[in-house]
């Protein structure tokens, strides 16, 4: 089952801002959050670890190299 997560535990999650979040999102940078009322956004807890997971492993090869 997908969980979905609120901003408040994904700005927990990932140690980002609320702007800087968004402005990842912008740029294509950051999961994009889904629409679960008139005034609610949410994102799947599966695309912010996946999104975690990517930078550990981007951080890893730059340590490589």
């Amino acid at each position: 089952m997908t969980r979905l997560i609120r901003l408040p535990e994904v700005i927990e999650s990932v140690g980002l801002s609320k702007t800087e979040i968004y402005r990842q999102m912008t740029y294509g940078d950051f999961p994009t959050n889904i629409a679960i009322g008139a005034r609610a956004v949410a994102w799947t807890e599966t695309s912010i670890e996946d999104w975690i997971n990517s930078k550990i492993n981007a951080n890893k090869l730059r340590e490589e190299t």
